[in-house]
């Protein structure tokens, strides 16, 4: 038998509160069993196992970063659009780091598709079109910004900026200066 208020979604968002905590590779279900003081037996009536867990941990945060930049987004472009979405994830990184580094999973491709990845592609490029860049160069830029964003999150949260200065918002801005400048001025493809 179930337990009372337990569901697949709610079991999810604990999972995320769980991943901010103490890190997303740490959750798993006998982990999410302690904080509802219930034997891991019982969770599995609502999910598969731990991958099941982190996968649907991942999806949670994969939503909420697709509504927040959606949100971010609306009725911008150029570069107020860049420095929106950008700050979108890094503000998400900042705020739930466990969530963040969930929404990195590697997902297979039939879940990835139904996912709100597809979101941030689709907003990504939607952000490109004021660049004026066509295929493949969109795809090359949606890459960019995805490892820029990124990488730059991920040193930030490990620490890589905390010995030296200027401060990390200072070369953020700079960073997206020269993305917005990058953009402006898209190379040509050279020749083979």
């Amino acid at each position: 038998m179930a337990r009372v208020g337990l569901t697949p979604e709610r079991l999810a968002r604990a999972g995320a509160e769980l991943a901010d905590e103490v890190g997303f590779d740490q959750v798993t279900v006998s982990a999410l069993a302690r904080r509802f003081d219930v034997k891991a037996a019982s969770l599995y009536a609502h999910v598969r196992s731990s991958q099941d867990l982190r996968t649907r941990i991942a999806l949670l945060a994969l939503e909420e970063l697709a509504d927040r930049a959606a949100d971010a987004l609306a009725g911008r472009a150029g570069k107020d659009a860049l420095t929106a979405l950008a700050d979108v994830y890094r503000d998400y990184a900042r705020e739930h780091p466990g969530r963040y580094a969930a929404a990195q999973l590697r997902l297979d491709p039939e879940t990835a598709a139904a996912s709100a990845g597809v979101r941030h592609a689709q907003m990504t490029r939607a952000l490109l079109r004021g660049y004026d860049l066509t295929e493949p160069d969109q795809t090359h830029a949606v890459r960019l910004l995805g490892s820029v964003f990124h990488g730059y999150v991920s040193l930030e949260l490990a620490g890589g900026f905390n010995h030296s200065a200027p401060d990390s918002q200072q070369s953020w801005t700079r960073v997206l200066d020269a993305l917005d400048a990058l953009l402006r001025n898209w190379p040509a493809p050279t020749a083979p």
